[in-house]
């Protein structure tokens, strides 16, 4: 499975610090950007992360932000595209588990590396139980 990652310059730090960890060590991780911790503005890289995820049906995308309410907010102007933010290893799971998300939005200033991991970790290994949440879900 591929995975994109992108963030703004809030949630660059926190981008790298996962990128190197072994989360994705069974995944092709491809960065969307910023490369650096220059200000920029998160529409730039959320709505290309969307179209990559809506390009490749079996994709995921991990976008972060200082809220992660921008990203999310962005990413989800996307037909295709159900981001969720998480902030906890739970909202996570059962954004995958129940909403079929395919995008999983970080608050870089509210969460630890580690919480990160737990996270992203959380998000990638669920799968969607379809069932009475697919008639849910088709509804959006």
């Amino acid at each position: 499975m591929k995975i994109y990652i992108a963030s703004d310059h809030a949630g660059f730090e926190l981008k790298e610090q996962l990128k190197k960890s072994a989360i994705f060590s069974d995944f092709t991780l491809e960065d969307l950007g910023p490369h650096n911790t220059e200000s920029v503005d998160y529409p730039d890289y959320a709505h290309p992360l969307a179209l990559a995820v809506e390009a490749q049906s079996d994709s995921l995308g991990i976008l972060i932000c200082g809220s992660g309410n921008g990203v999310c907010m962005a990413a989800n102007k996307h037909t295709n595209i159900r981001a969720a933010l998480a902030w906890n290893e739970e909202i996570a799971s059962l954004a995958r588990q129940h909403n079929n998300a395919n995008v999983l939005c970080l608050p870089a200033r509210f969460i630890t590396e580690e919480v990160a991991k737990t996270i992203v970790t959380a998000f990638i290994a669920q799968t969607f139980e379809g069932g009475r949440h697919e008639r849910r879900v088709n509804k959006i």
